[in-house]
């Protein structure tokens, strides 16, 4: 038996694969799956067998349509705070597990669903999948990272537009502002999410955690201090076996067999 209620989790070969799993109320996040959630991100950082990661929602109508508002509703102020901030650091620890993490969006990513996908790393959306900020309508602010990931993403004034509006955008139109890699159907979804964690874990696994962390550090500073974090990162590569190993193959022509250590 699962010990999870709200979520889905399989290792198979390497690719751990998450699912939210609460088709009947499109997968609105609530606190329990928030928990979770936290709980299983923990255990996947700590587990040397998944490689890349892939978050999808259940059923076909939504990745996640959003926090569960029903619960939600009759909160004081601090208790919205608290839930604002049990969120930001579940998605705090998924943007910066070690691991790549892949969203694979199919249908519904809107609100916390929206902010969830924010914090991966790679945004495979279907044909299907829409996208948006539209808590305004609801009277509050988002308050999972929306207002500070999605203008780090899109750019300041069209996030702005986004999050004052809250208005709904479809797959085509947030590959076209970048907030989604790649547009397909939603057949071959996780067909193309799984093919990507592939060749994703053919590469060095300690270079891309590296480079994951480079990333992450160096976008919230300025340049000088970013630049000096990557020198730092790319000596450390020189310890490992795996820049022995790649380095080897290529002289060799042959290809890299990585260890990841």
């Amino acid at each position: 038996m699962s010990e999870y209620v709200n979520l889905l989790f399989s290792n198979e070969n390497g690719i751990g694969t998450i699912t939210i799993n609460r088709p009947k109320v499109l997968n609105a996040l609530n606190l329990d799956t928030l928990k979770e959630l936290d709980s299983l991100l923990d255990k996947i950082a700590k587990d040397s067998s998944v490689k890349v990661v892939i978050i999808t929602g259940s059923g076909e109508k939504a990745f996640v349509a959003g926090a569960d508002i029903a619960s939600m509703q009759p909160y004081t102020a601090l208790e919205g705070r608290s839930f604002a901030k049990a969120g930001q650091a579940v998605f705090n620890k998924l943007e910066n597990l070690p691991q790549p993490v892949i969203a694979a969006i199919n249908g519904f990513a809107l609100g916390g669903g929206c902010e969830l996908v924010m914090a991966c790393d790679i945004r495979i959306a279907a044909e299907n999948a829409k996208f948006g900020q539209p808590e305004v309508s609801l009277g509050i602010t988002p308050g999972f990272g929306g207002t500070q990931r999605l203008p780090r993403l899109i750019g300041k004034g069209r996030a702005k537009e986004l999050l004052f509006t809250g208005d709904t955008i479809d797959a085509q139109e947030a590959y076209r502002l970048g907030l989604a890699n790649k547009v397909i159907s939603r057949e071959e979804l996780m067909e193309t999410a799984k093919a990507l964690a592939e060749k994703i874990m053919s590469r060095s696994p300690k270079a891309v955690e590296l480079c994951k962390a480079a990333v992450n550090e160096g976008m919230d500073t300025d340049l000088e201090t970013a630049v000096a974090y990557e020198a730092e990162v790319f000596g450390l590569c020189f310890a490992t076996a795996d820049q022995k190993e790649g380095m080897t193959a290529f002289i060799e022509k042959r290809k890299a067999a990585f260890s990841g250590k």
